[in-house]
């Protein structure tokens, strides 16, 4: 059972309350006792909870299908900043065996909102990097609650580069709401450094694998999010700027997010439909939230393939795809020449 449900997760919720006071009901001495006093067979009790069990659960399984198969942008955001939501630390835990972390950008500091190190995946030897949230209230400061600061781009631009170098493959894991906006940053250059950051992954002669697990937030995710294949879970979210953000923007109005949201196109759905990402990553029932294991199963199973593939491609060919790959995002349109445009006629006083 989860400790936070969210507002549409209370229904599932209250399920999970009854069937795990089921479960204790039949596994302490109580009902034995009121077996006894009551003259009732214990066997004949515990095949009936049974039954009310698996009628319990199938009524479960159809909710949280009904429910998670219609999630609007706005929700699938939420699922995507769950409190429980695995994150890259708990990934490189479930998926990487041999990791080593690395620290410092040579520079100035060791940025904690993005960690990366060396890491065997499957048969392949890796460099992985990517934000991280933190977990308690003293772990997310330190982190900063995954908004990477200038050293922490020029971290991952460092690490990159001893990857090439050992001719590695790079698997990045985005998971960010933005990149820090403080008066330090600013002042420290972040955005010459998630400009820097992207110029290095655009040429970066390895592979380049690219997991959107939960948030993919403005420049804080780019910054680490140019690859070779790009995957995202299911309910991830990968968008220019956070609902909330483009609410005030828009409307002056955070309490707004749901309509901004929708507008935003940030769903891997939509993601998928207009070739932003590669590939959409199937979530277990419920979220990764729900089977941490099964999602980083799904994703270590995805990540191989891509190195499988990749792996083929000579330096000179992946930097070429790659190129081609982001310079065919997005459509647009030449305006018409001025003296095409229809004369504009001013309304009659």
């Amino acid at each position: 059972m989860l400790k936070t449900a969210l507002d549409f997760e209370k229904p599932i919720a209250e399920l999970d309350a009854q069937i795990d006071a089921i479960q204790d009901h039949m596994q302490g001495e109580g009902l034995r006792q009121w077996c006894r006093e009551h003259g009732r067979d214990y066997d004949a009790e515990i095949a009936t909870l049974e039954q009310g069990l698996e009628r319990l659960r199938r009524d479960r399984a159809r909710l949280m299908e009904d429910i998670f198969s219609h999630l609007s942008p706005w929700e699938k955001t939420q699922v995507a900043r769950h409190k429980e939501r695995p994150h890259t630390a708990d990934i490189i835990r479930l998926i990487a065996g041999d990791f080593f972390e690395l620290h410092g950008d040579r520079r100035f500091a060791d940025d904690a909102a993005i960690m990366g190190g060396l890491a065997r995946i499957g048969n392949h030897d890796v460099l992985l990097i990517g934000h991280e949230k933190g977990r308690d209230l003293k772990d997310k400061v330190r982190r900063n609650y995954g908004s990477a600061r200038p050293e922490g781009y020029r971290k991952a631009i460092r690490l990159m580069k001893l990857a090439e170098r050992a001719g590695r493959p790079v698997v990045s894991i985005v998971d960010t709401s933005a990149a820090d906006s403080s008066v330090g940053a600013e002042e420290r250059g972040i955005s010459e450094a998630i400009a820097d950051a992207m110029e290095e992954m655009a040429v970066l002669r390895v592979p380049i694998v690219v997991v959107v697990l939960g948030e993919g937030g403005s420049g804080g995710a780019i910054g680490i999010g140019v690859g070779d294949r790009i995957l995202m879970m299911e309910h991830a979210v990968y968008s220019v700027i956070p609902p909330e953000g483009c609410a005030n923007i828009l409307w002056r109005d955070g309490a707004r997010a749901d309509e901004a949201a929708d507008a935003l196109k940030l769903t891997a759905q939509d993601a998928l439909r207009l070739r932003v990402i590669d590939e959409i990553l199937p979530e277990p029932l419920g979220g990764a939230h729900r089977a941490p294991e099964a999602a980083a199963a799904t994703i270590r199973d995805a990540v191989l393939q891509a190195l499988d593939t990749l792996g083929s491609l000579s330096p000179d060919a992946l930097v070429e795809e790659r190129y081609r790959k982001f310079r065919g995002m997005g459509q647009w349109t030449e305006a018409p020449a001025p003296d095409a445009l229809e004369p504009v006629t001013a309304p009659a006083a």
